[in-house]
């Protein structure tokens, strides 16, 4: 009896060894399970520069920049020679970035407000600018939570810092804001740091800080540099070393040379820590730009003197709608999934990374929601991506004016629409188009609106059938008399470029 006893209760207080064996199975099982699932949701990495040229890197056809870790992405990677970002400048291209719409679904079509410039010496008074990202427009970091993905943003957010419109309310886990100044900078939310840091590095040692933190789950990290926007400062050891090099193609300023070198730093320092921590195959790499670069503007007439820099062989840089403006850097790196070292001439848009990004995380699309840009992960995985996307054109609408020194203008009022290797511009105010073949022409210097009414004609019925169906205001005619009622000090300011 006693041993019948005993036999119970150790049967009652131990599982048996086969029972143990189930066990250890099941948990197998479940470990193997939520690895899968966590292979099946890649970390991603977005970094990008702030007004880097088309041309502004080794990869892009630089001799005097030195860019040696953006060139291994491109290198180790697919890089493109048609991407594009939906404004000419910076606010609005994060907008459409960041909730996977156009301009007018936003209301984000420039910075800040229309009285940056003398727009009353213009004939058209600009469509009202929308100074921060509408709450009501979602954000694909928000996805991306929802799919059990940690968010952090480091850097430049130009869509709203107060309240409701700060990142860390629009999807990010942890946000840092910071633009402005390279040196003695302040962040938001307020953040210590050593005396004499450089703002690129203080960004690095942010995000690479989330890396180490967040290795063991999705993750996905916005890095916006503030380099390499004006104030032009850099790190002086780094100036030095540029000094010593000879200018060449229009590349020629050292201080805006060690501006990228550090930018480059910034993604080198990514590399090697997902290399180290043995995560570079499970984790998507996108390096950009947010407009062209500040340059070609001596060549249109709108600036004396010297260039920052050249986006030669393109036409115009930042606040342009020529592709010197509008055309920037985009690399993509992703071991195994990507192939590396190749090169695609398909256009994508700024507006394309929200959906794109819903397929690479298996995150599900915004019910009731209209995304503006196409899936391009397909397109990703092929050799150079023919073929592969349906879109008809890419469009622009551009319903203010970016002013430049001396009362000059960097553009106008100006609608847009990229269709295979056409594009059209249609000007507001006039009403003028010009009409080029990208593929014959990259620099824009033919405009064949006349020679090819035809062509022109369908592209511009293409553009007027867009701007309807997405309802885009129009900038309006104005009565000078009219506006002087309204005219202080401030709006009778000489145009200054930004």
């Amino acid at each position: 009896m006693l041993n019948t006893e005993y036999s119970l209760t150790k049967s009652l207080q131990a599982p048996s060894i086969s029972a143990m064996n189930r066990l250890v199975a099941l948990i197998a099982l479940l470990l193997s399970a939520f690895a899968a699932q966590a292979a099946d949701k890649p970390n991603i990495i977005f970094i990008m520069a702030d007004d880097l040229g088309y041309t502004d890197m080794g990869c892009y056809g630089s001799s005097y920049y030195e860019t040696p870790n953006i060139d291994r992405l491109a290198k180790e990677g697919m890089k493109f020679t048609s991407g594009y970002t939906t404004s000419p400048n910076c606010q609005p291209t994060r907008a459409a970035l960041m909730s996977g719409q156009y301009g007018p679904r936003t209301g984000v079509y420039t910075v800040g407000n229309i009285e940056r410039f003398n727009w009353r010496s213009r004939p058209l008074r600009p469509v009202k600018n929308v100074p921060d990202l509408p709450l009501d427009n979602l954000t694909f970091a928000q996805s991306l939570k929802q799919v059990g993905y940690r968010t952090a943003m480091f850097g430049k957010w130009h869509l709203g810092n107060h309240g409701a419109h700060h990142p860390s309310q629009r999807g990010f886990d942890e946000a840092i804001e910071s633009s402005g100044k390279h040196f003695d900078f302040e962040t938001d939310p307020k953040t210590d740091y050593p005396k004499g840091t450089y703002l690129a590095d203080f960004l690095t040692d942010k995000a690479t800080d989330f890396i180490r933190r967040n290795k063991d789950e999705p993750f996905f990290l916005y890095l916006p540099h503030f380099g390499v926007h004006s104030p032009i400062q850099a790190k002086p050891e780094l100036i030095a070393k540029f000094r010593k090099k000879q200018p060449a193609g229009g590349h020629h300023d050292p201080v805006y040379a060690a501006m990228i070198a550090s930018v480059d730093e910034s993604v080198g320092r990514i590399l090697a820590l997902l290399d180290e921590l043995k995560i570079s195959k499970n984790t998507l790499v996108v390096f950009t730009s947010d407009n062209g670069g500040v340059g070609g503007y001596v060549r249109e007439g709108v600036k004396k003197g010297k260039d920052l820099t050249d986006n030669s062989p393109l036409r115009g840089g930042k606040g342009m709608l020529y592709e010197g403006g509008i055309r920037v850097p985009y690399i993509f790196r992703w071991p195994g999934k990507i192939a590396a070292n190749t090169t695609c001439d398909e256009p994508i848009n700024s507006v394309d990374f929200f959906p794109t990004v819903l397929d690479i995380s298996g995150a599900k699309r915004p019910d009731n929601y209209i995304l503006d840009g196409v899936n391009y992960t397909k397109l990703l995985k092929t050799k150079d991506g023919k073929g592969i996307l349906k879109r008809d054109a890419l469009y622009w609408h551009f319903p203010g004016a970016l002013g430049a020194p001396d009362n000059l203008w960097r553009t106008l009022p100006v609608g847009v629409i990229r269709s295979g290797d056409w594009k059209l511009m249609e000007f507001f105010e006039d009403g003028r188009l010009e009409l080029y073949n990208l593929r014959n022409d990259i620099g824009e210097t033919k405009n064949l609106a006349s020679a090819e009414p035809k062509k022109a004609k369908e592209l511009h019925k293409k553009l007027l059938a867009w701007r309807k169906e997405i309802k885009a205001p129009m900038p309006q005619p104005h009565s000078e008399s009219e506006e002087k009622i309204n005219e202080t000090p401030k709006n009778k300011k000489k145009n200054k470029a930004a």
